[in-house]
């Protein structure tokens, strides 16, 4: 299992935008300036962004993008799922039926408690856990 960049770009666009929520709409070449990231790719991660209700685009000079909602809101885990589809071990958890040993399978249920228990952590981590530094459960430091 990896998340590919699309889910990280898109993670580190969502927690820029978040870390300058209260300043107005940003545009996309600000961003992608200070996360050195393409503005080109970006774009393509604004789309489904966009839909999924995350991110709204404001029009004009001083235009750009703005979180569509507060940064405690939103997840880490909604913005994996919105650009990952989702966040499993292996591809029996998500269609058990690609695997003709899936009803004597002893390992699936390993791989389904372990990718539920991924993207609950991921879920109960919102942009603004991550921009204050919330620790994460064992962390010592």
């Amino acid at each position: 299992m990896k998340i590919s960049t699309r889910g990280r770009y898109g993670t580190r666009m969502m927690l820029d935008l978040a870390a300058h929520h209260d300043e107005g709409p940003t545009p996309l070449r600000e961003i992608a300036k200070r996360q050195d990231l393409s503005v080109k790719y970006l774009e393509q991660l604004i789309i489904p962004l966009k839909a999924a209700g995350f991110i709204r685009s404001v029009r004009g000079a001083r235009g750009g993008y703005t979180l569509a909602k507060k940064p405690e809101k939103i997840s880490v885990g909604q913005i994996i799922k919105t650009l990952e589809g989702g966040m499993t071990l292996v591809d029996c958890v998500e269609d058990p039926k690609g695997c003709e040993r899936e009803s004597q399978c002893l390992t699936r249920d390993i791989w389904l408690r372990m990718s539920e228990r991924l993207m609950e952590e991921l879920s109960s981590l919102s942009l603004r856990d991550v921009l204050d530094g919330r620790k994460l459960p064992g962390e010592t430091k």
